[in-house]
Parts: structure tokens; C-alpha cells; sequence
């Protein structure tokens, strides 16, 4: 397919007719560093054409005046269902996938979505739902009960492991670890590091403690760093100012000293100020109020009905399980991991029924709006980095977040005067605006701002 996209390349490019034309836009590819006006030719589901010449097409559109650039990225979505794929879809966001919390049987995973998703999915091998799995926990999404409150014997830690590689051969992206929301001893994470390396895949992690009391973040964050060293495993931190609160910038210091010193090692945040998780997890366990910076209970969302939450509705709702958010995280601290450009850009979304975070629906929107375009904490070409190239390198994939011939044609054309996000706390479900096409393997899941009845995405393996 390469060759024949790269002959017809050379061919004088009026003579040739693509099946589809983006025309005027301007061209941002943080890849190549090309910012430029220029016309996009796809063929394929590749693109076949960047051109600063007109080209021809059985259908052109004129973008004039618009960004085009390669879709955005999403290493932290959950729920990767219809229902969240529309949300995605309206945000710019071409792939999304379920890298920290992952999935159990990983190959029915991704059969389930072939043929059904509007965007690009995938997964890790799960190390929470395997784990759920071989406890055998009640939980659904998160653990309830055993996985949370007891340590694995060693022959369910032994069956978790063999578990883990079998999704790794059934071709899932890396291993997702939940370490705050099991009770694995330092030396199973170990293993589960071990096991990363000698398979040569990254582990997307939710660090084991968050917030300035040890042992917190920073704490958490040396367990995490010493068992990259010390396998050679490759390290991805998830939401790190959810975790780190007003540790981050020691946190981002303590990566970037790690980058340069060998480590491959990345991290992400959300540009929202408060968190999400399941009430019924062991985030809550004794202790959460000061690990989470020292919040009281009306920090404290409740997904379902938007209340603020009391000591009374707490430990009510505790017992029932369910979303909740976490406001505990300042807004310099967001505003600090949006500007560094070692961060990429996740949601770690989640929508049910629409009920759930904001940051389900307008992540990628809110740092265009937001952080880009009103505050200028960062450059456009920036922000674009951190929400395509950087998660495309994260994952070793060539053909996804770059404008080039020959690489997939999953396009994000958007205004940047005037694209934001509408989704809310207390209205979640809210698509984001200015943000008129967006293309999937060749195909508008998005066409002048109205989602398409069209199913052109595809599974993302290893």
C-alpha cells in the first residue's frame, strides 16, 4: 500500500484524482514542524497528498481558514463504547484507548469493536481486571472487595502474570496497573515491571499513593521510577497532577531528571480541576481526606445527581459504589502540566448514561480554548505535540499522529478562534464546539459540526 501511495505521489498531482480534498486549510504537523497553507489528498483511508498546490478530488472541501492536523490521541479513555466514541468523536479525537485500567480478555475486547466504533480503539492487558478476575471480586469496572482489600497469594499473583501475557499475545498495547486500587506488594509490582521488559511494552501506571503526606506522591512516584531502572521497563504516569496535586512540579523535575538520565519514561494530565473514580474503591480507604490534599467531603461530586457530598451521603454512597469527583486540584497545578511540553494530553474520560466527568467530552477542546488560545500558558503547535505526536511515539505507532504520505488518514480539522469546550460538572454530556470535521481511516465521522452514521474504526494492536 506504502509503495503504491508513494507512486501516485510522484505522479503530477492535477492529473490525479483523490477521493477526498481538505483545500486552503492550514496545515499544522508537529511531526515535520510544517505549518503552512496547503491542500491534504487522501486515497485509501491513507493520505496520498500534502501539496501546496490545488488537487483535484471526487470530493473537496474547502477548509480555508481552519487548523488541519492529525487527530488527537487519547491514551486514558474508559467505557469505550457508542456512547462515549460520539463524545470523542465531537473533541477531535481519532483514537482513544483504555491504557490504564486496561482489559481482561484482551482479544473478545477488541472483537467486540471491530466494525462498530465511529474511532481508533485499543487496549493494555489489565492488571486491575485481572486481578478482579482471579480474586474473584464483585466489582465491576474497579475492585470492591477482595482485589481491594487483600493481598494476592502467590498463586493468584502467578495466575494474574500468566493472564497478563496472554493479552499481550492477543495483541494489547502494554500493561495497565492500577496500583492504588489493589493491595500487590512492592515486590509483585516488581514482577509486573519484570514482565513489561522481557515483552518489550510500556506500563501505563496509576501510581500507589497521591498527595504531600508520606508516603504520598513522591513516594509513590520513586517506587515507580526504581522499578523502571531497575527492569529496564519502559514508564507511563498516568494523571499526574490528580495524583500529585501540589507535588507536581517536583514530580515533572523528578521525570524529566529520569528522561535525561536514560529512563524512557512519560507521563499526562487533564486540564480539569478535579479527578473521578469509583466511591467504593480504595482511593477512600482511612486516610483519603489528607491524601487527597486535605479535602472535606463537599469536594466531592456525586456523578448521578451532581450533589456535594456530606459525611452522611458519603458513607452512604460508599456502600453502593459509584462516580464520584474529586475537586482537589489547584488550578496553577493544571495550568503548570498544560504548559510543560513534556505532558501529553488524556482524558481519562468517562461517560455513563451521560453522567460522569467533563472531561469525557471537551479535554482536547478545553486546552485549544482554554489554555491555548485565552491563557497562551502554551503554543498551539505545542498543545498539538502533546495530543498527537507524543502519544503516537508513546505507543511506537509510524502511520498515526503526523500529517504525511502514506500515514493514516485520521484528520482534526478545527477553528482555532473560536473551538471550546461546553461539558460541565453539573452537565458533562455537552459536545464540544469548533470543531467541524474530523476523519476517520479516510472516512468524516464529523462533517460540518454533525457526527456521521459511519463505523470506520479500527483496533489498534501491538
Amino acid at each position: 500500500m506504502r509503495a503504491a501511495l508513494l507512486a501516485l505521489a510522484a505522479m503530477p498531482l492535477m492529473a490525479q484524482q483523490y477521493d477526498i480534498v481538505l483545500a486552503n486549510g492550514r496545515v499544522m504537523d508537529p511531526a515535520s514542524n510544517l505549518d503552512a497553507v496547503r491542500f491534504v489528498g487522501i486515497t485509501g483511508g491513507k493520505i496520498a497528498a500534502i501539496s501546496a498546490t490545488p488537487l483535484a478530488g471526487r470530493q473537496v472541501v474547502d477548509v480555508k481558514g481552519l487548523v488541519v492536523a492529525p487527530g488527537f490521541i487519547d491514551l486514558h479513555q474508559h467505557r469505550i463504547n457508542p456512547e462515549n466514541y460520539a463524545f470523542k468523536a465531537r473533541d477531535g479525537v481519532t483514537t482513544a484507548l483504555e491504557m490504564e485500567v486496561g482489559v481482561f480478555q484482551v482479544a473478545a475486547w477488541y472483537a467486540d469493536r471491530e466494525g462498530r466504533s465511529e474511532i481508533n480503539f485499543g487496549a493494555t492487558a489489565g492488571h486491575i481486571p485481572t486481578l478482579m478476575a482471579v480474586m474473584h471480586d464483585t466489582g465491576t469496572f474497579l475492585p470492591h472487595d477482595s482485589a481491594a482489600s487483600r493481598v494476592p497469594t502467590d498463586d493468584q499473583h502467578q495466575a494474574a502474570l500468566r493472564l497478563l501475557r496472554r493479552g499481550l499475545r492477543e495483541g494489547a498495547l502494554g500493561i495497565g496497573m492500577g496500583i492504588a486500587y489493589v493491595k500487590e506488594t512492592r515486590a509483585q509490582i516488581l514482577d509486573v515491571f519484570r514482565l513489561a521488559a522481557e515483552s518489550k511494552v510500556p506500563v501505563y501506571v496509576h501510581m500507589r499513593n497521591s498527595g504531600p503526606v508520606e508516603p504520598g506522591a513522591i513516594d509513590s512516584l520513586q517506587e515507580v521510577l526504581a522499578d523502571a531502572a531497575a527492569t529496564g521497563a519502559s514508564l507511563h504516569v498516568v494523571h499526574i497532577t490528580s495524583t500529585c496535586l501540589r507535588e507536581t512540579p517536583l514530580c515533572l523535575q523528578m521525570i524529566e531528571g529520569a528522561r535525561k538520565r536514560g529512563l524512557d519514561v512519560t507521563t499526562e494530565a487533564y486540564p480539569y480541576t478535579a479527578g473521578m473514580t469509583d466511591l467504593a474503591s480504595a482511593i477512600f480507604d482511612e486516610g483519603w481526606q489528607t491524601r487527597q490534599g486535605n479535602i472535606s467531603y463537599g469536594d466531592l461530586q456525586w456523578a448521578a445527581t451532581g450533589e456535594r457530598l456530606t459525611a452522611e451521603s458519603f458513607a452512604r454512597y460508599r456502600k453502593q459504589g459509584g462516580m464520584v469527583a474529586i475537586h482537589s486540584i489547584p488550578e496553577e497545578v493544571a495550568r503548570t502540566a498544560m504548559a510543560d511540553p513534556m505532558v501529553m494530553i488524556a482524558s481519562d474520560g468517562i461517560l455513563d448514561e451521560g453522567k460522569g466527568h467533563p472531561r469525557a467530552a471537551g479535554t482536547f477542546a478545553r486546552v485549544l480554548g482554554r489554555y491555548v488560545r485565552e491563557q497562551h500558558a502554551l503554543t498551539l503547535m505545542t498543545a498539538l505535540n502533546k495530543m498527537t505526536a507524543m502519544p503516537a511515539a508513546r505507543l511506537g505507532l509510524k502511520n498515526k499522529g503526523r500529517l504525511a504520505i502514506g500515514a493514516d488518514a485520521d484528520i482534526t480539522v478545527f477553528d482555532a478562534a473560536r473551538v471550546t469546550d461546553r461539558a460541565t460538572f453539573d452537565a458533562p454530556a455537552q459536545y464540544s464546539e469548533g470543531i467541524p470535521f474530523v476523519l476517520v481511516n479516510g472516512t468524516f465521522v464529523v462533517k460540518d459540526g454533525k457526527l456521521q452514521t459511519v463505523t470506520p474504526g479500527r483496533g489498534v494492536r501491538r
